[in-house]
C-alpha cells in the first residue's frame, strides 16, 4: 500500500476496543474511527442520507446502522447496504504504527 506524507494521527490502538468507534475531527473533516475485532478502518463520520454521526451507530459484524434513520453501510467499503442510504461513504486508508492508528488524507481514499 502507498501512503501519502499525510498522516494524521487518529487514537491510540488501546482506545479503540473492538466492535467500538470513535468520533475524530481532523481539520476539517469529521472521521469514524472503527475497530472490527483488530481491522482498524476511518470513514467519514457522517451518513450521506441525513447528517447523523455514524460514530454513535450500531455496530453489527463489518455494518454500521445510521442512528437517525436506520440505513446502514459496509464499514470496510462505505457501500450503502440498507436504504434509505444510498450515496457511499468516503473509506480512507489506515495505517497502525507502534501502538497508534494513522489516516492517509492526502492520498487516493479507497481501501486495497
Amino acid at each position: 500500500m502507498i501512503l501519502s506524507s499525510e498522516l494524521n494521527l487518529v487514537c491510540a490502538v488501546s482506545d479503540l476496543e473492538p466492535g467500538t468507534a470513535k468520533r475524530i475531527v481532523v481539520g476539517r473533516l469529521a472521521l469514524a474511527a472503527f475497530n472490527l475485532d483488530g481491522e482498524f478502518y476511518v470513514t467519514d463520520d457522517t451518513c450521506t442520507h441525513g447528517f447523523a454521526s455514524l460514530s454513535t451507530g450500531i455496530i453489527d459484524g463489518h455494518l454500521v446502522e445510521c442512528p437517525w434513520h436506520g440505513g446502514t453501510f459496509d464499514i470496510r467499503s462505505g457501500a450503502p447496504v440498507d436504504r434509505p442510504c444510498t450515496v457511499p461513504l468516503t473509506v480512507y486508508r489506515t495505517v497502525v504504527r507502534d501502538g497508534a492508528l494513522w489516516v492517509d488524507l492526502g492520498g487516493k481514499p479507497g481501501v486495497e
